[in-house]
Order: C-alpha cells, then structure tokens, then sequence
C-alpha cells in the first residue's frame, strides 16, 4: 500500500520532516502545519519552496489538511463571518493543492451534538433537533467550490466532531449527493471514542467507494472519564483490529494511501521520538 505521514508529526521543519522520511522510506508527504503557518496560510513564495523541496526529494503530496470547519457549531449559518472565513481558507488551501499537485483536502465538521437521531420518546427529550440539518448547508458549498476546482475533499472522522464515524461520515456524504467529490478520511482510533469498532464494522460501512484516505495511530479511549491516550503502535484498543483491516485493504484493491499520524511521545514531549518508536510497527502492518 502507499504509505504516507503527517509531516508536522515529525516536525514543522519540513526539510528535517523530510531527510527523516527518506531514512525511513515513506513516500507520501501530508501536509498540515509547515514551518510557522497552517496550510493555506503561507505565502505563494513558500508554497513554491515547499513543492520544489518535496519534488526534488520524490515525495509527492497526498493530503493538505487544514481544520477547515472546525469549531463552528449548529448556530452558525451559510454566510456568517465565521463560515465565510472558514471557506476563503478552503479556495487557499485549493490554490496550493494545484501548485503542490494534491490530490485531496481535508474538512472538519462542526463541533458534536450528542445524540442526533432518536425514537420511542428519545426524539422528543434526548435528541439535539435540527443539529445535522443545519450543518449541510454549511458543507454544501465546500462541495461545489472542489467540484469547480477538480479535486476531492475529504471528511475527517473527528472525536469532537459532527462527523465521529464512518457511519455519519456516509451519511454526510449521502446527504450531499457528493460522492464523487467528497470521500471519508477514516481515523480508526478517533472513531473509538463513539465506539465504533474498526474491524470490522467500520470498515464494511465505507468499504463501498467511500474511502479517499486514512489516518493510522493507536490509543486507549476512556469515555466515562473523558480520557484519551495516545499508546504505541500495537499497544492500544486496535492492535488486534488493524492487521484484518490491513488485509481487506490489500484485498480490496484500496488505492488511496494510509497516513500514519505520529502524535505519540514516549513521556517527553519528543514527537520525532515516538515516530521513531512506532513506524516500523506501522510499516510492517500496512506496508
């Protein structure tokens, strides 16, 4: 499979990111923080320098992920400051997926109300009314600005997230009638939170032509006690769920590129440490 890593998880310094990769053999750079600037926020100069430096070392770019919607919740409307906001960063971060020649850009979703849908008395009581249909008139004209612009958006699975799941993340999708221009971006550990298992539930909702990219980590969820820890590869709740995922994804001809997202240190803030300590793990599962 093609490999790739979120290159800030190593580090913003992006020429070190870089020399890294190449000991380590991944090809495949995704891009989110560089230097002192999230995507979509660097000068045209600096896009330039950026897509001659991953040129010139072979790693083409698969994602640029910016946080794009994030933090708006179901009181904001198509149009507001903050929604206007948040779709100029979009056509930025577009205007450098051309230079830099990728393929994919990242969305968020607004920020999660619990419980969405209900029954039996649950959606007279329990369910946050209105929540998922006020945020498609937010997402829709992301859609149409990628459409124009010829290329797919990808719906990150967010632990805080209007979009938590594979199953929302489908039905976003859906709603939209935008699957030819928006996939899901799966991150197996971040759907733990709303306990939806990997393997193979989460994998057979979206196996159909919904996957456009994946982000890879581990972690230990604790939801009654709002907690999360980030774990080794192979020493958190998907050890045993990501070899079969690993399979299927072979089996099935799956064609985008895996992510692994290094936000794992070992007790000491050293992020380039815990790449270090888990990458062999993950090339070894999904390489």
């Amino acid at each position: 499979m093609k490999l790739g890593v979120i290159c800030d998880g190593i580090s913003r310094d992006l020429a070190h990111t870089v020399d890294v990769m190449d000991e380590f053999g991944i090809e495949y750079a995704e891009l989110q923080f560089v230097w002192d600037a999230e995507v979509g926020d660097h000068s045209p100069q600096h896009v330039r320098e950026i897509d001659t430096l991953l040129r010139d070392h072979g790693h083409p770019v698969c994602c640029l992920s910016r946080h794009i919607f994030a933090g708006m919740t179901k009181d904001n409307l198509p149009g507001d400051a903050l929604h206007t906001t948040h779709m100029d960063a979009l056509k930025r971060v577009i205007e450098m997926a051309h230079v830099v020649g990728s393929p994919l850009v990242r969305i968020m979703t607004p920020k999660k109300e619990q419980i969405l849908w209900g029954a039996h008395g649950a959606e007279k009581w329990n369910v946050a009314h209105g929540a998922w249909d006020a945020m498609l008139p937010l997402i829709a004209p992301a859609v149409e600005v990628a459409r124009d612009a010829g290329l797919t958006l990808v719906v990150e699975t967010g632990n805080g997230t209007m979009v938590n799941s594979n199953w929302t993340a489908r039905k976003l999708i859906d709603d939209l009638g935008a699957k030819d221009v928006l996939q899901i971006l799966w991150d197996p550990a971040n759907n733990l939170w709303c306990h939806e298992p990997c393997f193979p539930d989460g994998y057979e909702t979206a196996r159909d032509g919904y996957i456009g990219h994946i982000h890879i980590k581990d972690v230990k969820v604790d939801t009654p006690k709002a907690t999360l820890e980030v774990r080794p590869m192979g020493q958190g709740q998907l050890s045993d769920q990501y070899p079969p995922l690993a399979k299927a994804l072979r089996d099935d001809g799956y064609d985008g590129v895996v992510s692994f997202e290094s936000v794992y240190h070992p007790g000491n803030g050293d992020f380039e440490a815990g790449f270090r300590q888990n990458v062999g793990v993950f090339k070894t599962l999904f390489g």
